[in-house]
């Protein structure tokens, strides 16, 4: 039995519990407004590994009550792609695909989902690490709104530390050890 990550576990479940990247998720902000106007849209978020791509995209596509799909471009292929646009259009909720890695899928692959999206079959909300204007192709790039996604700042670290170790029932770090890391983590 494989046992939950972490990072699972303690993952927020709404934007008041989300921490950083306060210049979406703001009072007024693009994400903030969406969820506020029940506003559904393609996007691609881009950032550093562990700054909440994943989570904010749940967060999004559960408060707009979707049928949310999550794959990894790293082992999803046009197959995967092919089976979730059957069940997309089986379903009266909108579909949402999180791409995890989307830089990682090849131009013929990226070609093959552009008409789902262009259609409003599947809406899609991609994760990289890499600059998407140089990975994903023109066509889905343009489809989609870019959210770039800072690495999280001290202040923002020491609440996730602390929310993990209320989680695990462990005590609160000394300071000189909350500092150590958050360093560590890198953002």
């Amino acid at each position: 039995m494989a046992l939950e990550p972490l990072t699972s576990k303690i993952r927020p479940r709404s934007l008041d519990d989300f921490v950083g990247q306060k210049h979406l998720t703001g009072e007024g902000k693009p994400i903030q407004k969406a969820i506020e106007e029940k506003h559904l849209f393609s996007m691609i978020f881009w950032g550093p590994p562990g700054v909440g791509k994943t989570t904010l995209a749940k967060i999004y596509a559960n408060n707009l009550d979707t049928d949310f799909h999550e794959l990894s471009a790293v082992s999803a292929g046009k197959n995967d792609i092919r089976k979730l646009v059957e069940i997309a259009q089986n379903k009266s909720k909108p579909t949402v695909l999180f791409l995890d890695e989307i830089h990682r899928f090849n131009k013929a692959q990226q070609d093959f989902l552009l008409p789902y999206v262009e259609q409003g079959v599947l809406t899609l909300i991609g994760a990289t690490t890499e600059n998407p204007s140089f990975e994903v192709i023109s066509p889905l790039l343009s489809r989609c709104k870019v959210f770039t996604l800072n690495p999280l700042d001290e202040v923002s670290m020491e609440k996730i530390i602390n929310s993990a170790l209320q989680h695990l029932k462990l005590k609160k770090l000394d300071q000189d050890s909350m500092i150590w890391l958050g360093k560590m983590s890198n953002g």
